[in-house]
Formats: C-alpha cells, sequence, structure tokens
C-alpha cells in the first residue's frame, strides 16, 4: 500500500475539474497516455467536485480557477477540509500571488500552469499521490516573496516551529526548499522511511495537512 493507502501498482486516480470542455478533453486525452495514471472522471465546475469525489474517489483532484459557480480555490478549501481528502493541484491559466498563496494555505499540494509541459504534469500528480508537493520554481520563488511581503505572523510561526524536536527542524527547513524525501534523507543521512516519519510527525504536531503548509510555516518564520 502506498501513501493513500491505493494497493501497490494501482494507478493513480485523477479527477479533472474545468469549465472549458476541450481542456478537460484534452487532459483527458494527455493523461490517458502516461502508465499508471487513470482519469477517473471529469466536472465543469467547483460545485460538482464534492460529489464527483464523494462517487469517483479520485487520489489527486486537477483544479481549475476561474469557473462560473463556484471558483477552484473556494472548492480546495472545501475539498481540503473533509476526513481523507484527495490531493489538489491547482492548474491555471492565472499566476498571480494572490492566486497561489490562497491555494497553497488551502492546502493544494501544487499549482502548475497549464502551459506546463505534458510529463511535468504527468510527473506533478505521480509526485503529490506519493505524499510530495509539486511547485514549479517560478510559483515557488513567487509564492514565498509574497509570503516574506504581507504576512504579519512571525511570532506565531516561530512559536509553532519551536513544538519540534531538533530533527524534525532539520527536515522542516528542507521541505520549505522543496525537496524530496530521497533528497532530504541524503542531505540528513536518513533512510526514507524515517524522512517519511519525521514528516509526519511534523504534521501531525504543527496541525498542517501537507508539506506544501509546513513550507509556509517555516517562511512565515524568517
Amino acid at each position: 500500500m502506498d501513501t493513500l493507502g491505493r494497493p501497490a501498482g494501482a494507478p493513480v486516480r485523477v479527477l479533472l475539474v474545468d469549465d472549458d470542455a476541450l481542456v478537460r478533453a484534452g487532459l483527458t486525452m494527455m493523461l490517458g497516455a502516461f502508465d499508471g495514471i487513470e482519469v477517473a472522471g471529469a466536472v465543469a465546475d467547483g460545485t460538482e467536485v464534492a460529489a464527483a469525489v464523494t462517487s469517483h474517489r479520485p487520489d489527486v483532484v486537477l483544479m481549475d480557477i476561474r469557473m462560473p459557480g463556484m471558483d477552484g480555490l473556494t472548492a480546495t478549501e472545501s475539498l481540503r477540509a473533509r476526513r481523507e481528502p484527495p490531493e489538489v493541484i491547482v492548474l491555471t491559466t492565472f499566476d498571480t500571488d494572490a492566486h497561489v498563496l490562497r491555494a497553497m494555505r488551502a492546502g493544494a499540494s501544487g499549482f502548475l500552469l497549464k502551459h506546463t509541459p505534458p510529463e511535468e504534469i504527468a510527473r506533478a500528480v505521480r509526485r503529490v499521490a506519493a505524499g510530495e508537493p509539486m511547485l514549479s520554481p517560478e510559483v515557488l520563488r513567487r509564492m514565498m516573496n509574497q509570503v516574506a511581503a504581507v504576512d504579519p505572523g512571525r511570532d506565531r510561526a516561530r512559536l509553532a516551529l519551536r513544538r519540534l524536536s531538533p530533527g524534525e527542524h532539520d527536515v522542516a527547513l528542507l521541505v520549505a526548499q522543496g525537496r524530496t524525501n530521497q533528497e532530504i534523507g541524503t542531505a540528513l543521512r536518513m533512510s526514507t522511511a524515517t524522512v517519511k516519519a519525521y514528516v509526519s510527525r511534523i504534521l501531525t504536531k504543527l496541525d498542517l495537512t501537507n508539506r506544501v503548509q509546513v513550507a509556509l510555516l517555516v517562511h512565515d518564520a524568517r
């Protein structure tokens, strides 16, 4: 079983959320060309997400932002509040700082632009399904600059990080750099399994839902 409880070798199930029928069709065709990924369903608006997740039980949701009913950021906030929610990758043409920051704080595990090459989108799907965030480098830089510019919670963030043991703190710092579990293990001379255990403890101690929120907290504290 993997981190999402799928049997070994089972494909990553993806739900597409986009109001453009051509985009949905294109993503379905594109993702269907990659081994280990299955498009479980597709809906046209954020208001349809809750029912679609209940029906299709996806591992990952590819979420557009601007839709006529409920926007993708509101849908992400609602979805991530569920018990055992799927991972969310925001996939959009809109990359304003406010959109990025809100998506990350809502619990999205990735933020990609629609011009991202198909191979990178497929890699992002697999990576977030494995419990690791996926942000394009330019999005990560802009997000952290935005946090530094507007977030007043430095003291609260520093106080929260003091709950961590020295080892957990070291892991959190590398998570904030976007490092994978394997990269963190190499840097700290830990096994990948040990890194995963540290990350789980960090999330529990800090009452966070994913690694992106750990990264935000670390950068809030700076």
